[in-house]
């Protein structure tokens, strides 16, 4: 009986780790998901190309990135065409963004 209820024990915790290294994944998916969406000018992972106008996003404080896609999204902060990307965009998904974008080595 004590054996039957060790294995049930095992396989109940197994299955709420495995849970949650799954949704795990999916956070860290959804973040990929979104950051990629700003690869075409900022480069893979926000690196963009030796000698690109464009900023890098990789290593950039989650603060920073989100205050300035917010002045982004505002008009507060001047810009070609950030303006009308960063509308596009919720503030949870910003702030997914700049999870994903801090958490990347600088180039």
């Amino acid at each position: 009986m004590r054996k039957a209820q060790f294995q049930w024990t095992l396989v109940l915790a197994s299955l709420v780790t495995a849970g949650t290294a799954i949704a795990d994944d999916a956070k860290s998916l959804n973040r990929r998901s979104l950051a990629a969406t700003c690869a075409n000018c900022h480069g893979t992972d926000g690196r963009p190309p030796q000698g690109s106008s464009f900023a890098p996003l990789a290593g950039m404080p989650t603060v920073l990135f989100t205050s300035r896609m917010h002045g982004f999204k505002t008009g507060a902060q001047n810009a070609t065409v950030m303006h009308q990307i960063a509308k596009g965009f919720s503030d949870a998904q910003i702030e997914q963004m700049a999870i994903f974008f801090a958490a990347q080595p600088r180039p």
